[in-house]
């Protein structure tokens, strides 16, 4: 590994907002400036007073902003520019701040996206989506705009699935009960290292059985407990690891103009993975 320049009066700051941070992103994100040798740091933050922290970002030159829930949504009357990935879905977790002009994106909608391509994934194809929230919008909506029209979103909340699903397109359903489909995508908490239902899936065995592809957004840990037993039943999968080392990698380029080999991003995201918590 390269070393890092030492910090100085022009070292670029980049940073991340949450309700609950993460290690991940400033793991990611500091493993590949230190690998390239970028004069660039990245740390995370939280926040009560989201209009302030932007208006810093803005006033301070932060380079770049990664926004994740509960503020992906509300930040959209803060940047002054939003690209089509982030107007598509109206939700942002990219922010690139250009000399006070902040341009938004979602590089979460940009991975899904690019995974369905990479994957091959027949859009002919019905899905069962569990989840409501914003990476639900931003998966729903890549698969809407990869041109599969057979879905059905599960969400307990029914305002927010019902909203989801007509603004897409697709059905909603409350629970995954009697419903079955080639393709699962869990993009709930459901199966994420430290939460409540840690050790429980999404979709039952027998949902799983009749299944042929499983895609978990979760990425901590990659191998939830819904992707172990699909792998047990042969099934093909995509994780969340997947998806959140492309998504980081998009924010990467963005924010230094450097594109990161694969086989660095891979590197990065399985140090980020390691020291995440």
């Amino acid at each position: 590994m390269t070393l890092q320049p030492l910090l100085n009066k022009d070292t670029r700051l980049c940073i991340s907002l949450a309700a609950r941070p993460s290690n991940f992103g400033t793991r990611f994100h500091n493993f590949l400036y230190a690998e390239l040798g970028l004069d660039f740091i990245y740390k995370a933050f939280t926040t009560t007073n989201l209009a302030a922290a932007i208006g810093g970002v803005r006033a301070l030159g932060i380079r770049g902003c990664s926004v994740s829930m509960p503020f992906k949504e509300d930040v959209i009357a803060l940047v002054d520019e939003l690209d089509a990935s982030a107007s598509a879905i109206a939700s942002i977790n990219t922010i690139v701040n250009d000399n006070g002009c902040l341009r938004a994106s979602n590089t979460d909608y940009i991975a899904a996206a690019d995974l369905i391509r990479a994957r091959a994934l027949d859009p002919t194809t019905p899905f069962l989506l569990r989840g409501s929230g914003g990476m639900a919008k931003a998966v729903a909506a890549a698969f809407r705009d990869s041109g599969f029209e057979h879905g059905t979103l599960i969400a307990r909340n029914e305002a927010r699935g019902r909203t989801l699903a007509t603004e897409l397109g697709y059905r909603w359903a409350a629970e995954p009960t009697g419903l079955t489909a080639p393709l699962l995508v869990n993009v709930t908490p459901i199966g994420m290292t430290g939460g409540a239902e840690a050790n429980d899936l999404s979709y039952s065995a027998e949902v799983i059985a009749d299944a042929t592809c499983v895609f978990d957004v979760v990425a901590l840990p990659a191998e939830t407990p819904l992707i172990l037993a699909a792998r047990a039943a042969g099934k093909t999968v995509i994780t969340g690891a997947e998806v959140i080392a492309l998504q980081a990698a998009e924010q990467f380029e963005r924010y230094t103009g450097v594109r990161p080999g694969p086989e660095q991003v891979a590197a990065a995201s399985a140090f980020a993975r390691t020291h995440a918590r």
